[in-house]
């Protein structure tokens, strides 16, 4: 008799690929889950209810077509299972390794909606793509045919080369710009390699060389080159270039040395991994070797930046948010990571102030209830009179999320239409911008948000441009 390889979640309890040990892992920025062996992932797999609306696919980005590859995947079938999953994802073992599936797919699975646990969708979709890598299954981008048409895309992110790799397969030319000497954007510099090795990163980064796109680093729009000159030279424009100003802290004493910026303290401990001279690490500005650290903020580059502490060294890591654990923005899955590693989070909790003058040597901290709810159904944080206390700190990192930079200022394009928060106006469906050619996705159009969400939008503007480029091919041919 044929053994039933779906519907096995009544009888198989859901499993993750092992953890290594707190103790273990909390000492290298090596990741932490271990990769499932074929069995397991295939039993995992075969966890899926196969249910006539899937739930985790509607609430995925990408709507990737989560239940098909998941039972190839249980049939051993995990070539087919890849190619699936790499039709509608242009990273899908950089989305199984940091997407908050906690939060989209597995958050929504209908087998964990009625107590069974969810299916470790994110683990399987790392698992068979970590495999199609190791069996030559990725394919180097080879368009049919070259077409003449150029576009410049600004900004090397998950955005940027999401949309770089749909416009070479179509034959398109493709220049991408960017401020830093590595492509990859927060997923080279910004998230930390215990959540993503950064050789995961740089294969893709090849892969679209070898595919024909060409990168122009170190190169700073609107200082090292103008707007005007890249518009001038490709026949569309992408700009996907992130957010990455850094909301400040308003209080006394947010100018001592030791109080630093989340992405400073961030990419200095990336570029450390890739074995570049940082000086402000090596004199101990952003290193946290043997320093009480108190991380202020509550979401994923905070956690991303309390468990960077504890790898560094820190003598003591404490984590303020201003509510509670149930109404922080950052993912479960990593609070209870970074519990497991020595964190200690210090819940609604809020600065008034940094001690030390010139050196800070503490932070004085509020006490806070929550209140009434907001416009968003979130209860305000209220201040608790006369709680107050001091911290001891000897670096205080800001991870308080990210603004957009004044885009059309800085680049000399005042037509370029942004919103009352500064993000550029563009179209939800062709992400077109007010000006012709012009295309804009990802954070700098959303706000900071999630991976998941520029690779979607890169994609979508990829398509985007590529119907306005034939539209203008019909238009000169006539």
């Amino acid at each position: 008799m044929a053994v039933q390889k779906m519907l096995r979640f009544v009888t198989v309890d859901k499993e993750m690929p092992e953890k290594r040990p707190p103790n273990l892992r909390a000492h290298d920025f090596h990741e932490i889950y271990r990769e499932f062996a074929e069995i397991k992932a295939a039993e995992q797999a075969g966890r899926c209810s196969q249910c006539g609306v899937p739930y985790c696919q509607s609430h995925c980005p990408l709507h990737n077509n989560i239940p098909d590859w998941l039972r190839l995947t249980a049939e051993g079938r995990l070539q087919e299972a890849y190619e699936l999953s790499q039709a509608t994802n242009t990273f899908p073992e950089i989305c199984g390794r940091i997407c908050p599936q906690d939060r989209l797919c597995e958050g929504n699975c209908v087998i964990e909606q009625s107590g069974h646990g969810t299916v470790t969708i994110g683990a399987v979709e790392k698992y068979i793509t970590d495999t199609a890598w190791d069996q030559g299954w990725v394919k180097p981008i080879r368009p049919a045919v070259e077409r003449s048409e150029s576009v410049g895309i600004i900004g090397a992110g998950p955005g940027g080369l999401s949309a770089a790799d749909v416009l070479r397969r179509a034959g398109v030319q493709v220049t991408v710009y960017d401020r830093y000497d590595r492509a990859g954007g927060l997923m080279t510099y910004g998230i930390p390699g215990f959540k993503l090795e950064k050789p995961v990163v740089m294969q893709r980064i090849d892969q679209l060389e070898a595919g024909g796109v060409q990168f122009v680093l170190n190169c700073s729009v609107g200082q090292d080159l103008a707007f005007d000159a890249i518009r001038g030279q490709h026949d569309a424009v992408l700009i996907a270039t992130g957010v990455y100003k850094a909301r400040d802290i308003e209080a006394p004493g947010v100018g001592a040395t030791g109080v630093v910026k989340a992405l400073d303290y961030l990419t200095a401990s990336n570029r450390k991994s890739f074995g570049d001279d940082v000086e402000d690490f090596d004199n101990g500005t952003l290193n946290a070797a043997g320093k009480r650290v108190v991380v202020i903020g509550g979401g994923d580059t905070a956690m991303d930046c309390v468990r960077t502490a504890i790898r560094q060294g820190a003598t003591s890591v404490k984590c303020l948010y201003r509510r509670d654990r149930a109404n922080m923005p950052g993912s479960q899955r990593e609070v209870q990571n970074a519990e497991e590693e020595g964190v200690d989070f210090v819940w609604l909790t809020a600065p008034k102030g940094f001690t030390g003058g010139i050196q800070v040597d503490g932070v004085v901290v509020q006490r806070m209830r929550l209140g009434q709810p907001d416009a968003t159904g979130r209860q305000t944080p209220e201040l608790i009179e006369g709680a107050d206390y001091v911290e001891p700190a000897d670096l205080v990192i800001q991870a308080l999320g990210f603004e957009p930079e004044d885009v059309p200022t800085l680049w000399g394009v005042p037509d370029l239409a942004v919103t009352r928060w500064g993000t550029i106006k563009a179209d939800y469906q062709t992400h077109v911008t007010n000006l012709p050619g012009v295309y804009a996705v990802g954070d700098i159009v959303r706000g900071a948000s999630l991976v998941v969400w520029a690779i979607r939008d890169g994609r979508e503007a990829a398509d985007g441009i590529i119907a306005w480029l034939g539209q203008g091919a019909r238009v000169a041919a006539e």
